[in-house]
C-alpha cells in the first residue's frame, strides 16, 4: 500500500543489535600459503614493498615538500572580488 502523504525531514533510524549469539563469529586470521610467504620473503630480501608493511621511502615520498612560510606573497587584499 503507498502512502497518501509525503514524508518531509529527517528521517531517524536506529540501530537494533542482533540478539546475542545469533551473528557467526569472525574466524581467526589464515597464515599466508608457503607460496605467498616465500614470494614475501624474496621481495624483503630485495629491499621491495611489501604488502601491508610499513615503508619509509613511501612516506618521504608522499610527506609534504612545503612547509608554512616556506613562500611569501603580498596578502590578499579584502573585498576586491579575487
Amino acid at each position: 500500500m503507498t502512502p497518501t502523504y509525503a514524508v518531509i525531514g529527517r528521517q531517524r533510524r536506529v540501530f537494533v543489535p542482533p540478539p546475542a549469539g545469533t551473528v557467526p563469529p569472525v574466524p581467526p586470521h589464515l597464515q599466508d600459503p608457503p607460496i605467498y610467504r616465500d614470494l614475501l620473503r624474496a621481495w624483503a630480501d630485495r629491499g621491495r614493498t611489501l604488502p601491508g608493511r610499513h615503508d619509509p621511502e613511501w612516506v618521504r615520498l608522499v610527506a609534504p615538500q612545503v612547509t608554512t612560510g616556506q613562500f611569501s606573497a603580498f596578502p590578499d587584499p579584502r573585498g576586491d572580488g579575487r
